[in-house]
């Protein structure tokens, strides 16, 4: 059977297995390259993106935050990634967006050249199973990157080291997902995704400043205000968790996943009440149920 997919590259479509980088590249000896990665769903008028302006105008932080140009505007890449979607026929699944040094360097550590772009529709293949079903979690031993050796707000692939790190150490300890500390001691956010505590019915995530500005976690945050849960974003303590009434994470793929064993301790009643509260909202917003909401998907046509 032959593959129809096709990747858009540096203004055209191209067949999938064409879509290939030199191995001696700049991006992939050195991990330069920077990427966005959000949710089409389906609706009546056709597929629709989750936020993706949130994650456009991160693409561009990021090139900024790393001395990067993108060859594209806003508007060429938001056409592009419409035209990709329909050229594989997307209706539900994941558009990943990656802008990278793709010529060849070996003694040239700073290419003055800008960014070759792709842009993948890939299918919801995967299956989550139950998300509402409790997960575990646990604190690794490596911390997230201070802000002071790489501006944290950037999406780049090369920091994703650190994230693999958290993400095996997890694994081996027998957990789903790891949660790094910064270099202060206070949480900071596991492998992929933000992470949220509930004390005393006020929701609770760690600020910005030495965290990826996750648009996963400003979703939450959106919600639980529209909805009427207090938010704050504070500095929180390993201990904290310990204590913490609910947990879960969140992410591109998963919004909101409750966390039911937390190092040794069980949360025997996850998920809990803010947390399937949050859960029901955002699966009525994907499915375009909440009028309040609607601009968040954008219509790929």
């Amino acid at each position: 059977m032959s593959d129809e997919r096709k990747v858009w590259f540096n203004g055209e479509l191209i067949p999938w297995e064409k879509a290939t980088v030199h191995i001696f590249s700049h991006a992939f000896s050195r991990g330069s390259a920077l990427f966005e990665v959000f949710a089409v769903f389906p609706s009546p008028g056709g597929p629709v993106a989750f936020r993706s302006d949130l994650h456009m105008r991160r693409l561009w932080n990021s090139a900024k935050f790393l001395g990067m140009e993108l060859a594209q505007t806003r508007e060429e890449l938001e056409k592009a990634v419409a035209k990709t979607v329909q050229a594989n026929r997307l209706n539900q699944g994941y558009v990943k967006i990656v802008a990278f040094w793709g010529i060849e360097s070996f003694a040239n550590l700073v290419p003055d050249v800008k960014l070759d772009m792709s842009i993948f529709a890939v299918p919801a293949t995967v299956d989550y199973g139950d998300v509402s079903k409790p997960i575990s979690a646990c604190i690794v031993k490596w911390r997230k990157i201070h802000p002071e050796s790489m501006p944290v707000e950037a999406k780049a692939a090369g920091y994703y080291i650190n994230a693999m790190l958290a993400r095996r150490e997890a694994y081996q300890r027998g957990f789903n997902q790891g949660i790094m500390l910064d270099t202060q001691g206070f949480v900071a956010e596991g492998s992929v995704e933000a992470v949220f505590m509930v004390k005393d019915g006020v929701l609770m995530t760690p600020p910005l400043g030495r965290i990826l500005p996750s648009v996963s976690r400003q979703s939450v945050l959106d919600v639980a205000r529209v909805i009427g849960i207090p938010a704050v974003e504070k500095a929180i303590k390993a201990e904290d968790l310990m204590t913490a009434d609910e947990l879960f994470t969140s992410c591109t793929v998963v919004r909101v996943l409750p966390i039911g064993r937390f190092e040794n301790r069980t949360m025997e009643k996850a998920p809990g009440p803010i947390s399937r509260q949050l859960i029901k909202v955002t699966d009525d917003i994907i499915a375009g149920r909440d009028e309040r909401f609607k601009e968040w998907l954008k219509p790929l046509l």
